[in-house]
């Protein structure tokens, strides 16, 4: 074992760093997906706590790189366009973090990850679900879910994927507001781990190893995501909301 990572050994130090590469491209190619493949590929090798531990410096850069793209100003006009999601998204998401005790996490991820896969699978075959223009009343319900959802599990990327989607958001500014609301939940995150005692002096170290394959990984999705066409971004990015969905129905159902 590494000293300085005392829980892994060389080998699965160098397999972390190959999934936040791998974590990263993706990312970068449809602006999110990186906590569900950072969580799932660390849990392989490390106890949950530090594999949520290795997550949460990457996934605090990346967001920040990926709101200011393209420069402070676009990303606060990103908060002006979505606000209605994002306010009612804060409000939800405080009530229902204080329901943590209250409500089986297993069971809200299995009623979340049902539809949120169906929506991306039924999309993938050919049947289209459309919203012609955005509506705060709308808004306000899918930013309510997202907030409800993360507030008692942490998971609110499908729910806002799935109503930027709908909403055939242009690829540049859906991955800046998803880079914009997912900051804000990872500077949340930063903070409160530091409080619990995830992210320490024996955790800190890995975490931020795991900012640089991250970030190179996320400039290769980047490049990507600059180069595919709305229609094929749209395609990749119901393909990984499809999987994020499944993974949710499975740790509803499994555990």
């Amino acid at each position: 074992m590494d000293p300085l990572f005392p829980f892994l050994t060389p080998a699965d130090l160098v397999l972390a760093c190959a999934v936040a590469l791998v974590a990263g491209v993706v990312k970068g190619a449809v602006g999110f997906g990186m906590p569900m493949l950072l969580v799932s590929g660390l849990g392989m090798m490390l106890p949950p706590d530090l594999a949520l531990a290795g997550l949460i410096l990457p996934t605090l850069a990346s967001n920040g790189w990926q709101a200011m793209r393209q420069g402070i100003g676009a990303a606060w006009g990103s908060v002006r366009r979505f606000r209605v999601f994002l306010g009612v998204g804060l409000v939800f998401l405080l009530v229902s973090a204080q329901l943590v005790r209250v409500v089986p996490v297993p069971v809200l991820l299995a009623l979340i990850g049902a539809p949120v896969s169906g929506f991306a699978l039924v999309q993938l075959f050919g049947l289209r679900f459309h919203l012609e223009r955005q509506s705060p009343h709308v808004e306000a319900v899918a930013g309510a879910v997202a907030g409800f959802v993360g507030g008692l599990s942490g998971v609110w990327g499908p729910p806002t994927v799935a109503y930027l989607t709908a909403l055939d958001t242009p690829k540049t500014e859906q991955v800046r507001v998803q880079g914009v609301i997912y900051g804000l939940g990872a500077v949340a995150l930063t903070g409160a781990h530091l409080g619990s005692g995830v992210l320490r002096a024996e955790t800190l170290p890995f975490s931020v190893l795991l900012v640089v394959p991250s970030l190179v990984g996320m400039w290769v999705g980047l490049v990507l995501h600059d180069r595919i066409d709305q229609v094929t971004f749209r395609r990749a990015t119901l393909v990984v909301l499809a999987l994020a969905g499944l993974n949710l129905l499975r740790r509803g159902v499994f555990g």
